[in-house]
């Protein structure tokens, strides 16, 4: 009997002691690494989401956002793999662009390498061109482009990610090449773009929609009108067959405890049902489509056979 009120003593503590550290997640701040620059879409939507998280969690929770931007994102990505499995280290991820880090070169991260907590935004990409171009309808930009192969500058976020794939469709669709000048993020990508240093920008619709004044934007790569540009034609309206976008959400390194990852995704699952969250992205121009857990994995992984593809079928891999 004793050892049976032993067992049971133990087995009860063992509960409380769960609970307990459950309910004491997260007792320091969360540092959530982006993988690129301060102002890119990325980075963005990491700091308008935080607040929300932070309100989620509770308990007085922190978020404090840190950019490490360089190979395209594959620094900051990497970081947050190998980070301890805490709770305590997120990162941003990127789609399809994290996991053509893992095609394009050597990776130190793999598709099981994180504990998928939530995408939450899907934009899609926009072609853009300076003023000082000319090339202010998509005629011009094919037309000049098939004239002169590779004399249009494109500049972009980074190498194979959405931006990129994006070029590949355009250049196969419409048989014409161009010269890619890649950046550490959207950023200063779009800074070269307004004052005049590239010709052409690929980059998303959060990232422009501020600045239509001082771009020519070109379309919308998505099957129907943007809500966030309902003026602005989409591609196939143009005859152009052309739907890309990216999508960006947050991991933690694999391996994450069952209750810290429980109240983490509970924490997400709440932003699509959160007015004030909307209408904070909706100002940003960011599209929200949320995505959790398991069926976030599952889509990596879905992506993951898209670059493939993409990689295996372009004539520069």
């Amino acid at each position: 009997m004793f050892d049976y009120l032993k067992t049971s003593a133990l087995a009860g503590a063992m509960i409380m002691a769960a609970g307990a550290a459950m309910a004491e997640y997260p007792e320091k701040p969360i540092e959530v690494i982006v993988g690129y620059s301060a102002g890119g879409g990325t980075d963005v939507m990491a700091r308008t989401t935080a607040p929300f998280i932070e309100k989620y969690l509770g308990d007085g929770a922190s978020i404090v956002v840190k950019n490490m931007p360089g190979a395209s994102g594959q620094i900051g990505v990497t970081e947050a793999a190998n980070a301890d499995p805490d709770g305590y280290t997120l990162g941003t991820f990127n789609l399809p662009g994290m996991m053509a880090r893992t095609i394009d070169r050597e990776a130190d991260y793999d598709a099981d390498s994180f504990t998928y907590l939530a995408n939450v935004v899907n934009d899609p990409n926009v072609i853009v061109t300076s003023k000082s171009s000319g090339l202010d309808t998509l005629d011009k930009l094919i037309e000049e482009a098939k004239a002169n192969p590779g004399a249009i500058t494109v500049g972009m976020s980074s190498l194979g990610g959405d931006d990129h794939f994006a070029l590949i469709k355009l250049q196969g669709l419409t048989e014409t090449e161009f010269t890619i000048v890649p950046f550490k993020g959207s950023a200063p990508a779009r800074t070269a773009l307004m004052g005049g240093h590239v010709a052409m920008g690929i980059l998303n619709i959060s990232e422009v929609a501020e600045f239509q004044e001082e771009l020519n934007v070109l379309g919308v790569a998505t099957l129907e009108r943007s809500d966030f540009a309902p003026d602005l034609p989409t591609f196939k309206e143009q005859g152009l067959d052309l739907v890309n976008g990216s999508m960006r959400g947050f991991i933690a390194p694999a391996g994450l405890p069952e209750d810290v990852q429980a109240k983490l995704l509970a924490a997400f699952e709440q932003l699509s049902q959160d007015p004030e969250f909307l209408k904070a992205m909706k100002e940003t121009a960011n599209p929200v489509e949320v995505v959790t857990g398991d069926d976030f994995k599952a889509l990596t992984k879905d992506l993951h056979a898209l670059a493939q593809q993409v990689w295996d079928t372009t004539p520069w891999n």
